[in-house]
């Protein structure tokens, strides 16, 4: 039964590498800086090393074979409140890795906000916080 859970769990943290893959992929520009957030959102939300490649490699594979994304959400909407928010800041940071939010990215977080059970205030709030420091963050370098 241990065992059971625990590739559950992998499973799991593979979906939501997926729906994370596909936010970075909806701008049809899924770039090496987008790869990084992702995997450094997987660790903090308690991938460890050794099994992330695999677990980046097996959301990659999920996200290619999937046409929605009801299958990730439901993954992230029972996790718990704080690690959905390190989600959905992940999600705004690879939208705004270069800077600017398109049309359908948007459009994947309005819908996104209703599917994970997450307010407009939360959503607009993350979303301001993660704008402000990529715009900092480029007028710094």
């Amino acid at each position: 039964m241990f065992f059971k859970k625990e590739k559950n769990e992998k499973n799991d943290l593979s979906k939501v590498a997926a729906l994370l893959i596909h936010a970075a992929k909806i701008d049809e520009n899924f770039s090496k800086s987008e790869e990084v957030i992702i995997k450094q959102a997987l660790l903090q939300i308690g991938v460890d090393n050794e099994n992330l490649e695999r677990i980046f490699s097996d959301g990659k594979k999920i996200e290619e074979d999937s046409n929605q994304i009801l299958e990730f959400t439901k993954e992230v909407k029972n996790m718990e409140e704080n690690d959905k928010i390190k989600i959905v800041e992940t999600l705004w940071r690879i939208i705004y890795s270069n800077n600017e939010a398109d049309i359908y990215e948007t459009s994947l977080m309005r819908r996104l906000g209703g599917l994970l059970y997450i307010d407009n205030k939360l959503m607009g709030d993350i979303k301001e916080k993660i704008k402000a420091k990529s715009n900092h963050d480029l007028h710094s370098k």
